[in-house]
């Protein structure tokens, strides 16, 4: 009986070289090796259960960065007029507001 592939978790490796493997198409029977031709049944990767585990942030999502709140402070900047009044999107209770003349003023500002 020829030997059979070394299983390594979902990984199989040619029993003559060691190099790994790769998948069986959907019509092949057999797999060969590229280096020293071993032929390899298709029959080996059958029942291969594969389990992977990753960390939450190694896929970073544009909603999952949106979730932290971030404040911008400069020191010294001119801060404007503070008003007391709650924030619909964040519930902070303190804006700044100011005014600036974007165009040539021709009006009184409304």
């Amino acid at each position: 009986m020829a030997t059979r592939a070394h299983k390594i978790g979902s990984l199989l490796f040619c029993p003559n070289c060691g190099t790994l493997l790769d998948l069986p198409k959907d019509s092949e029977t057999h797999v060969s090796c590229d280096q020293c031709g071993h032929e390899e049944p298709a029959s080996s990767y059958e029942n291969i259960q594969i389990t992977t585990h990753s960390h939450p942030d190694a896929f970073p999502s544009a909603l999952r960065q949106k979730r932290k709140t971030q404040t911008k402070h400069h020191e010294g900047a001119d801060q404007g007029t503070a008003v007391s009044e709650m924030c619909p999107n964040c519930g902070h209770m303190e804006a700044y507001s100011k005014e600036l003349q974007v165009r040539r003023q021709r009006n009184e500002i409304t």
